[in-house]
């Protein structure tokens, strides 16, 4: 089956969310991979996502407000916090596009054990800190977990002018309306739904890491493709659809890698 198509806004939407929430000052930083390197790191059923015979892992730094259950307020406190996620790009037997997620930092440490336990999320504890001074945010992390305490992540951008109309690449990266998971039952699918990406250039200013290669993924030695900023947006996500069981299952078809140059 061949992936749905990419688009701008949600497809389908979430009409009866099990959760709500704000995602707030976005930076996303992206590597381009060989699909061949992460597609052992997809969960069952699985295939990488492929732009132009290239998939990508990102690198995405936000803040998480008022994460609210089944229609409640948002909570304040509890709900609101620094995270930082590594990141791959799925594609399931129905077509789905989605993400993967290798690993989400996060500094609270009630919705590290709901999201461990109760959904199987690679949440993991850590000391986080963004900050924001004219044009400039900086996003820090390093992790509590005995074991993991060198993980760690430091990255700095400029904030540029709004993207009028982001390029196909660009709404790839950042339009990706569900995400797939290891559930207790096999691998699931949970959709999500928000306004159109407001996005900005923005400018790599310093990026300490090894958040990648921690989560498995080969640690890059270029600088990030694309880097992208956006002040954040509402959303909704839905309950886990489309379980797939654990034996084997047929997966869709994705053309061959084609041949990359850098220069």
């Amino acid at each position: 089956m061949q992936p749905i198509p990419v688009t701008p806004e949600a497809p389908v939407a979430v009409r009866d969310p099990l959760l709500t929430q704000r995602w707030l000052d976005l930076a996303f930083l992206h590597w381009a991979v060989d699909p061949e390197v992460v597609a052992p790191l997809l969960p069952r059923g699985l295939v990488p996502d492929t732009h132009d015979g290239v998939t990508y892992v990102g690198l995405v730094a936000f803040r998480m407000d008022e994460v609210g259950w089944l229609g409640l307020p948002g909570v304040p406190y509890l709900g609101s916090f620094p995270e930082t996620n590594v990141r791959l790009y799925s594609v399931d037997e129905h077509g789905r596009r989605g993400v993967v997620f290798r690993s989400m930092d996060a500094s609270r440490l009630v919705p590290v054990i709901v999201g461990r336990l109760g959904f199987r999320l690679p949440y993991l504890w850590s000391r986080m800190r963004v900050r924001a001074d004219g044009d400039m945010v900086t996003y820090e992390s390093s992790r509590h977990r005995p074991g993991t305490s060198r993980a760690y992540s430091r990255i700095a951008v400029r904030v540029g002018r709004p993207i009028a109309e982001p390029t196909e690449l660009e709404h790839f990266l950042t339009a990706r309306w569900g995400m797939h998971n290891a559930f207790s039952r096999g691998t699931g699918y949970v959709a999500n739904e928000h306004p159109r990406w407001p996005l900005h250039h923005a400018e790599l200013v310093s990026c300490e890491e090894n958040l990648l290669a921690a989560a498995g993924i080969p640690a890059p030695g270029d600088p990030p493709v694309s880097v992208l900023y956006s002040p954040g947006v509402p959303v909704r996500l839905g309950r886990p659809t489309g379980l797939t069981p654990r034996g084997p299952v047929p997966v869709p078809h994705t053309a061959p890698a084609r041949p990359r140059t850098t220069g």
